[in-house]
């Protein structure tokens, strides 16, 4: 329907042109104005009075901002340029200082030189060349690092490297040595460090916390235009992880890195008990001695608090077992046998198997509100450290009740060519929900706490190996099919009987294991079938436009699918796990080959460049198929320090009797175990 036609009207005035009176357009026309203005009501003329005001004001507050914007149009094409040219910045120490050493990464460490751990280098902060505004962002929004949708998109080199964004080192450089750039999505960005490592460095004096031993201070990362050196940016990855726990969360269990805050779970510094053995490994000297001091002074189990078992005995007293065998500390002994004594009381059940939450404080256990049935995975999942503090303590109490529910477990029926049920009653026994198999959530770490038990009591519980042995036989005929497009193979889920191409991330571990058993002795297709795996684990990283993988994968089965990978929105969440990184560790350990090495180092540079958090620490992510805009969850989960960094860390070393696998195991938090001496036959 069409408006009707506006009905236009001019208006002539006849004069004579010899009279002093004559038209004058400019007079009529400022008299017309005039009459408008005057015609209009006061409170017309009060609100158009208002408004010009009001803009004139924000004209004036923002003109240096937009200003900025605008000169930052004219540098596109030396950006684009630079994008293409790679990532060039020099490595140069700060004036009048020489070069600080860099720590060997050795578990040892001990001849480290005092003088030049307390002679830190300046910062040295490379700034990233402006890139075009794409679109116009709240400037106040916070996120984690990220860079330009056009560089986000994986490109490997013939070496397997990810192409990354530039940085120029320029003028700016000498005016603010710490600068952070507003990028043109409106995050807070810094010049991104994880492409080039720095050479050691501590992270600024913590407020919360004690001083460290030798306060240093801040010191930022420099950029190599040679080798890249990859433990380096470990390092640097896990002080930058630490700084914002120290700052903000320091003695709490988890660090919200984008409010600046933390949130408790348990209450018992889940993410500093963590980290210990990751420190010690990593050869941070400053940083574990601070949070040994925490642990000697502050921490207490003798609180009222409910804490699940499962979780607290692999995180928990799996790190304090660890870094006892490492440091040989008997404070992280001490503290072990405290808090196993205070987990006894879940395994008072009428059926033995445990009940998932123990408060320590009152000596009592209970099944969750909703339900009296327990995962698989957790009652499954707590051997191996509860077996090595009868080992070291030489009471056996903890390894008989743990060892009851494993061969309780052994004997239940339900099972499906050795695959198991996700739940299991606490009050009979027996396995419910039965019909649906999966080795993801709940039931992952059954699988993989099956082969290590094996080889952490000396290769000799065969009831162990058995059930091992038919469980991945269960995998290979009922789970395991291969994606239409590119022939990737999978490990799906069976839920009664109907098979589902969803593919938990949490699976990733499986490479792992299957490669750790045929290095122990176990049949050599399992290596193919790691292998294979290991390629689709990789995958789910690299075709996410994130270079990050989904925490669910759903795979298209039919020849004509247009991609491997289908990311739903509910499932596109990154947690920063470890479960790929720990698989690639065991690979390259097995096999040396460097492929291995470049898809972890992919993976640490989209850490750094998605969920890096400019202020400290690091943040899981809501949409890993969104480069532009990642979501930051402002969470950081214990298990980033405790296991993704350190599992890097091992793949990147070449010290192959750093932490061998054959003589530790680790546990599923990725602390390490020692392997007990065959017994004489």
């Amino acid at each position: 329907m069409y408006p009707p036609p506006r009905k236009d009207f001019i208006a002539l005035t006849l004069s004579d042109p010899h009279s002093r009176d004559a038209y004058n357009n400019g007079k009529h026309r400022r008299r017309s104005c005039w009459r408008k203005w005057k015609q209009l009501s006061r409170l017309q003329r009060s609100l158009i009075l208002f408004l010009l005001i009001l803009l004139l004001v924000v004209g004036l507050l923002f003109y240096p901002s937009v200003s900025e914007q605008w000169r930052g149009w004219s540098d596109k094409e030396e950006w684009l340029e630079l994008n293409d040219r790679g990532f060039k910045a020099e490595r140069s120490p700060a004036p009048g200082r020489a070069p600080a050493p860099v720590a060997q990464p050795h578990l040892g460490d001990a001849a480290a030189d005092p003088v030049a751990l307390a002679k830190p280098k300046e910062p040295h902060v490379p700034v990233l060349a402006k890139p075009p505004a794409k679109r116009k962002t709240s400037l106040n929004k916070r996120g984690p690092p990220s860079l330009q949708k056009d560089a986000n998109v994986s490109r490997l080199n013939g070496g397997g490297k990810r192409d990354v964004a530039p940085q120029e080192a320029g003028e700016e450089e000498e005016e603010d040595k710490d600068k952070t750039i507003v990028s043109w999505r409106g995050a807070m960005i810094e010049a991104d460090r994880a492409t080039e490592p720095s050479p050691s460095a501590a992270p600024k004096e913590a407020a919360a916390p004690p001083p460290p031993i030798n306060p240093t201070a801040a010191a930022t990362l420099e950029v190599s235009s040679g080798n890249v050196s990859r433990l380096e940016a470990v390092r640097d990855a896990f002080r930058h992880a630490w700084k914002g726990y120290k700052d903000y969360a320091w003695g709490h269990d988890e660090l919200k890195p984008i409010s600046k805050s933390f949130s408790e779970w348990f209450g018992l510094g889940l993410t500093l008990v963590d980290s210990l053995d990751t420190m010690w490994i990593l050869g941070l000297k400053e940083e574990f001695a601070e949070a040994k001091s925490w642990v000697e002074n502050e921490l207490s189990f003798d609180k009222n608090v409910d804490v699940n078992l499962f979780e607290t005995t692999i995180r928990v007293l799996g790190g304090l077992l660890s870094t006892y065998h490492l440091s040989g500390e008997q404070v992280f002994l001490e503290k072990a046998k405290d808090l196993g004594s205070r987990l006894m009381p879940a395994f008072k059940t009428p059926s033995k198997i445990p009940y998932s939450d123990v408060n320590i404080g009152k000596g009592t256990a209970h099944p969750p509100r909703w339900t009296s049935d327990s995962t698989v995975a957790e009652v499954t999942s707590i051997q191996l450290e509860f077996r090595e503090l009868s080992h070291l303590t030489q009471d056996p109490q903890y390894q008989e009740v743990v060892n009851e529910v494993s061969k309780l477990v052994h004997q239940l029926p339900g099972k499906h060519d050795g695959l198991v049920p996700m739940f299991i009653n606490t009050n009979s026994g027996q396995f419910s929900h039965k019909g649906v198999f999966t080795l993801g959530a709940r039931a992952d770490s059954y699988y993989e706490y099956l082969l290590k038990q094996w080889i952490q009591g000396g290769k000799t519980e065969d009831h162990l190996l058995e059930d091992y042995l038919q469980a991945i036989e269960g995998v290979k005929k009922h789970l395991v099919r291969q994606t239409g497009p590119s022939r990737l193979t999978i490990v799906g889920e069976l839920s009664h009987y109907r098979f589902s191409a969803k593919m938990d991330h949490l699976v990733c571990f499986l490479p792992g294991t299957l490669a750790l058993g045929v290095h122990n002795g176990l049949p050599g297709d399992h290596m193919d079938l790691a292998v294979q795996l290991m390629e689709t684990c990789y995958q789910m990283y690299k075709q996410m436009e994130t270079g990050l993988s989904p925490e669910i994968a759903h795979f298209s089965l039919q020849d004509s699918a247009g991609q491997d990978v289908v990311v739903k929105p509910a499932d596109g969440h990154n947690l920063l796990r470890p479960e790929t990184v720990e698989s690639l560790f065991y690979m390259y350990r097995f096999t040396k080959n460097a492929k291995y090495r470049d898809w972890g180092w992919d993976i640490l540079q989209s850490f750094n460049k998605y969920t890096k958090v400019p202020n400290g620490g690091y943040t899981s992510i809501s949409n890993v198929r969104d480069p532009a805009n990642p979501g930051p969850r402002d969470k950081m989960e214990s298990f980033f320090l405790g296991e993704t960094l350190k599992y890097l860390y091992l793949l990147f070393s070449d010290d192959m009797e750093l932490l061998s696998p054959d003589k530790y195991v680790f546990n599923t938090e990725a602390h390490p175990l020692p392997i007990w001496p065959s017994p004489p036959k």
